[in-house]
């Protein structure tokens, strides 16, 4: 396992092992204090447990040789346990959220003791935000390893999984205010309409993440290309070669965060060999190749021009 997997195999352990403890922990405090946004939280733990499993399970799948029956490899089973995390996310924590807190506002509920709350959402900010800290570092080393910002980098990387955990990390730390906000204004109102409104808010909040990660994991399955100043970059390398005329048609996937393919139609010139076109595909793909690490795929088509 190279070491960029390793990373982020790393840092969505550390998301799963926190979101467990703090998901029991919330649950004993919600049932104790008698709070909707806390169950709704113990919730949305329980799914961002469910979703750092799926996503563990992702990284493993993903790192499985081509064989005859994949020739193209493994790399797509990331995004399709990662569609299935965020789906997780969309149904385990969101949905349950905003019925927990249609069920407060329209049957009511009575504030209960909400010490033992305070104390867990303050023990589960600190663990969330260590976790938030292992996420968003492996994300700044790769967003400076491509030259770009942080956000750039997140909005789109094809690494779903750090993105998950730095997205669903962020929302646990805004649910938490949330549900400190819910208690504490039925603690100084005596009125459980605050709690079912943080719960309400901590719901559709899930479900934003969710729609985000599946999107951006449903856009990858579907197949997108590199970015296009990688794509440009390409096309010059394939137009500098001496024997080339013409790069006729050009086509990239992404097929994981560290491997991609490219495809093109090639014009050679006509008084080329064979010999000279042979020699030239294999210089082309190894310079591609050694400029751009994540291309493991080249494919060349000598193809006449069009007249």
């Amino acid at each position: 396992m190279g070491e960029p997997a390793a990373e982020s195999t790393f840092t969505v352990l550390v998301a799963a092992l926190a979101n467990l403890g703090i998901a029991v922990a919330k649950a004993v405090a919600g049932v104790v204090s008698g709070s909707s946004a806390m169950l709704s939280e113990a919730a949305h733990s329980v799914a961002d447990t469910v979703t750092e499993l799926m996503l563990l399970v992702s990284l493993k799948s993903a790192r499985r040789p081509a064989d005859e029956d994949h020739p193209l490899g493994y790399g797509g089973a990331r995004y399709i346990w990662a569609l299935l995390a965020s789906v997780a996310t969309f149904v385990g924590g969101g949905v349950f959220a905003v019925y927990d807190g249609v069920h407060t506002l329209t049957h009511g509920e009575e504030p209960g003791d909400p010490l033992v709350s305070y104390v867990v959402l303050g023990i589960a900010f600190l663990l969330e935000g260590y976790s938030l800290r292992t996420g968003l570092k492996q994300a700044r080393g790769e967003a400076d390893r491509f030259g770009v910002h942080v956000k750039h980098y997140l909005r789109h990387t094809p690494d779903t999984a750090v993105k998950a955990v730095v997205m669903e990390d962020s929302a646990a730390l805004a649910g938490l205010v949330l549900a400190a906000g819910g208690l504490l204004g039925g603690q100084l109102t005596g009125s459980g309409v605050w709690d079912g409104v943080a719960s309400l808010c901590i719901g559709v909040l899930l479900v934003y993440v969710a729609w985000v990660l599946g999107h951006a994991n449903a856009e990858l399955l579907i197949g997108r290309p590199l970015p296009s100043p990688i794509r440009a970059a390409v096309r010059d390398e394939l137009l500098a070669d001496p024997h080339v005329v013409d790069v006729l048609e050009l086509t990239t996937l992404l097929q994981g965060p560290k491997e991609a393919m490219v495809a093109a139609k090639v014009n050679f010139r006509d008084v080329s060999t064979a010999a000279d076109i042979e020699l030239a595909c294999d210089r082309m793909a190894q310079r591609i190749q050694d400029r751009f690490p994540a291309v493991s795929r080249v494919y060349l088509d000598p193809t006449p021009g069009r007249r």
